[in-house]
């Protein structure tokens, strides 16, 4: 029992699809310790109504039984309200902050190895009167302030993000060389920890059309990127640009580079979901825990229905739960 890796879930937003994605991830066999935080009431009637043949089992935080397919332990936080599938309430919105906070700092306590997370609703947050960014952002806080990275992955490509839910008219004055140091830190120092990379490539992309052109489409490439870029080479890092980022994610370009950063979310993720949507998961890169997430959003449409597909949680737990060996290993090796 001692080696089976523990996992905390948080569906994530009730009146969205990530409640049932749950369900269906319960009924299958994990490897695994799973521990659901969430409101026992709306699973099970989730469960119910789709006609899942999981059963919910209330838990205490120190559960340690092996997940049972068609069993889903529950460590129980009510919520305020019940969940109506497709249509959010924004009621919901600080008990959900609990569900995550409970989560991480279960983690933080080395509880559980790692945190799969299903999607949220920003807008009713913000219709809470809640100032939210992003569940990248609050696991930062939770984590005591810590530097993190968003990446997107899926078996072919991985896609790290400078800045992360920025309006598009604000991204140039984030691009900041303190920013790219940062994150070009935290981003090669989990492909080496987390994904086992001894000496990863990055290739880095430019902010503006043809990346800059030599300052005449734009500075950042010259004034921001490209000086990081060689300033962190010195130091032995392997990076490749500032590249444009209409013909970097050419197969050709691609070959033998373990990652890309882009300057901003609609940049890259795009590519990254064309080239795999269904098996792709959202990584927190830089969190003393894993943490990895749904590649998609709350998928309102679909809430209720039983057609949405939980291939995205399942690739997310996939990761979860390497993630988690990885270090587990790295943490016998370096005891203490």
């Amino acid at each position: 029992m001692a080696a089976l890796p523990r996992l905390a879930l948080v569906p994530g937003e009730p009146a969205g699809v990530g409640p049932e994605l749950c369900l269906a991830l319960a009924a299958r066999p994990l490897p695994a310790v799973l521990v659901a935080y969430g409101d026992p009431a709306q699973l099970a009637d989730t469960a119910a109504r789709l006609a899942i043949p999981v059963r919910i089992a209330e838990v205490a935080e120190d559960h340690a039984a092996a997940h049972q397919a068609g069993v889903l332990a529950v460590l129980p936080l009510p919520a305020p309200a019940p969940a109506v599938p497709s249509l959010p309430n924004p009621v919901h919105a600080p008990w959900l902050l609990r569900c995550f906070s409970r989560a991480a700092q279960a983690c933080l306590a080395g509880r559980f190895d790692a945190l799969v997370t299903g999607p949220v609703q920003k807008a009713s947050f913000h219709a809470a009167g809640i100032p939210f960014v992003g569940v990248t952002e609050l696991m930062a806080a939770e984590a005591g302030g810590c530097e993190v990275v968003m990446m997107l992955a899926n078996p072919r490509l991985r896609v790290a993000l400078a800045t992360t839910h920025l309006p598009l008219r604000e991204v140039p004055d984030a691009i900041t060389r303190p920013l790219l140091r940062r994150v070009l830190t935290v981003l090669h120092a989990a492909l080496v920890r987390d994904f086992g990379i001894a000496a990863p490539r990055i290739a880095v992309l430019g902010l503006n059309p043809h990346a800059g052109e030599d300052g005449h489409l734009g500075h950042e490439e010259r004034d921001v990127i490209a000086p990081v870029l060689a300033e962190l080479r010195a130091t032995g890092m392997q990076l490749e640009g500032p590249l444009p980022a209409d013909t970097a994610f050419l197969p050709r370009r691609l070959a033998g580079v373990d990652a890309v950063l882009a300057m901003y979310h609609d940049q890259g993720l795009p590519v990254l979901k064309a080239s795999g949507f269904e098996d792709a998961a959202n990584i927190t890169l830089g969190l003393p825990f894993p943490r990895v997430a749904v590649d998609h959003g709350t998928a309102l449409d679909l809430a209720g229905t039983g057609r949405a597909d939980p291939s995205s949680l399942f690739t997310a737990v996939e990761v979860a739960l390497a993630m988690a060996a990885r270090r587990r290993v790295q943490s016998d090796r370096n005891p203490g």
